[in-house]
């Protein structure tokens, strides 16, 4: 059963959260909140309600999803980190606020290393370089040719600072060597209208609010910042693949648990969602959002936010990004 936020619904008896004869059970009456640190609708919305109603049949208790957004996901973010860790609150996580903003925003309310407990990836969503037809450049390497011929001339949006959209682009200013600058936006929605009317020029961004622009020919997708190409665009090649190899700017969805998370619980919980996000059915949909499935146990999870909360700390220290 999957229950909506702030839905009154009656919840059901004992939840195990621990496999038979383990120590670690669920309190009596109490649904698992899946806390969302943005608004409904986006990815991460998305990711955490694909998840919550086969969470709830393989747990035997209901599934609450809880968007709590604001503060550059401060106060999701917060929330779980201060909740009692016993597996009925955890945190759908996207990686922007997990390793981009607490590079540019220093008063976080929350650490993201001590605070959190890394549980299970979801999914992954690679992100292409959009451009306006109006940009005199058909591939990665005109389009450099022509910023480097033209500092600054070129404008290039964001749906905030400390965004990966922000910091994706950011990153391919320091290896191409190019000026562009940076517009704000206060969401996807406004920057794909500016976008398409020509008054910025440039979106990194995932491809599913692109696709039907792509295919009209309102926009063009000049690169993958990602490993591999993405099976939406078969035609658009990687960063590396056009000439400018370290451009990998993935976003991605995880679930994170209170820090004190006991260790049998976070066990159970990464086998579940592990064993959920390895369904045909979570793969399709995924992929029809424009995201791929690449499951990571916790450790390699933590790994992976270690590993790119450094990386995005350099790319914001060179590129001296402040969080105004």
């Amino acid at each position: 059963m999957l229950i909506h936020r702030r839905a009154a619904l009656p919840l059901l008896g004992l939840a195990m959260l621990a496999r038979p004869g383990g120590a670690q059970e669920m309190p009596a009456g109490r649904a698992v909140t899946l806390v969302v640190p943005t608004a409904a609708g986006g990815t991460t919305d998305f990711a955490a309600r694909l998840l919550a109603e086969p969470l709830a049949t393989r747990l035997g208790t209901p599934v609450v999803v809880d968007n709590r957004a604001g503060a550059n996901g401060a106060i999701g973010a917060q929330a779980v980190a201060r909740a009692k860790p016993d597996g009925h609150t955890l945190l759908v996580q996207y990686s922007g606020y997990q390793v981009g903003t607490p590079a540019v925003v220093k008063a976080l309310g929350w650490d993201p290393r001590h605070d959190l407990a890394p549980i299970a990836l979801l999914m992954d969503a690679p992100q292409v370089l959009l451009v306006h037809p109006s940009v005199p450049a058909r591939t990665l390497a005109e389009l450099i040719a022509y910023a480097r011929a033209n500092p600054g001339r070129l404008n290039y949006a964001s749906s905030g600072n400390g965004s990966m959209q922000h910091l994706g682009a950011e990153l391919l200013k320091q290896r191409a060597g190019i000026e562009m600058e940076h517009v704000p936006y206060k969401g996807t929605g406004p920057v794909m209208q500016d976008l398409i009317a020509g008054r910025v020029q440039l979106f990194l961004t995932t491809p599913p609010p692109a696709m039907p622009f792509l295919q009209s020919g309102q926009l063009r997708a000049l690169a993958i910042a990602a490993r591999q190409r993405h099976p939406a665009l078969p035609d658009v090649p990687t960063f590396a693949e056009a000439g400018l190899p370290g451009v990998d700017a993935e976003a991605w969805f995880a679930v994170f648990a209170p820090a004190r998370l006991p260790e049998p619980l976070v066990g159970r919980l990464a086998a579940e969602i592990g064993a959920i996000a390895a369904t045909p059915a979570f793969r399709a949909k995924a992929e029809e959002q424009g995201a791929v499935v690449r499951p990571m146990t916790p450790a390699e999870l933590g790994a992976r936010v270690e590993r790119e909360l450094g990386e995005w700390a350099e790319v914001v220290r060179r590129g001296n990004i402040t969080a105004d």
